[in-house]
């Protein structure tokens, strides 16, 4: 796996906040419509109009959101205490380790050291675990409908 650098990795800052979700809308719609099948949710309450004021001057979505940057905006996360709330990289530069590098910055900078991950997201599931995370057995339903499987990070393995 590529040692992408951590040294791209910076705040979030509100200038931001257009390009953070443009990341996180493309990536739920090519993720996570496939299971769901929702129209109405995935192509008209989820858009990125909506998303910019998650991510609006000091927001705690922008306070605990950094972005990797190396003169693109190319991937976001979210950690809120020792959560990572949220991980998502564009599309077209997945596979480049900068999921990963995000990730190694959120257990050794920020001390994370959970996360929930869709129960179908095997691509997902596979990326932590290769990253030192390890499924826990926990399962919640969020929104009522939607499957999550808590992970843990396991220091000393992978990152």
């Amino acid at each position: 796996m590529m040692q992408t650098e951590t040294r791209y990795i910076r705040p979030a800052a509100e200038r931001d906040a257009g390009r953070i979700a443009e990341i996180i809308v493309t990536n739920y719609r090519t993720n996570f419509y496939p299971f769901f099948r929702n129209d109405a949710y995935y192509f008209d309450e989820l858009n990125v109009l909506d998303m910019v004021k998650e991510y609006a001057q000091s927001s705690e979505g922008l306070r605990n959101s950094a972005v990797y940057d190396d003169g693109i905006v190319k991937g976001v996360i979210r950690i809120s205490g020792t959560e990572i709330e949220k991980l998502y990289v564009e599309p077209q530069f997945q596979s480049q380790g900068i999921g990963a590098a995000l990730l190694r910055f959120a257990v050794q900078k920020k001390n994370a050291a959970s996360l929930w991950v869709l129960e179908y997201n095997t691509r997902g599931i596979a990326f932590y675990e290769r990253n030192g995370f390890r499924l826990t057995g926990e399962k919640i339903l969020e929104d009522e409908w939607v499957p999550l499987l808590k992970m843990e990070y396991r220091k000393g393995e992978n990152t």
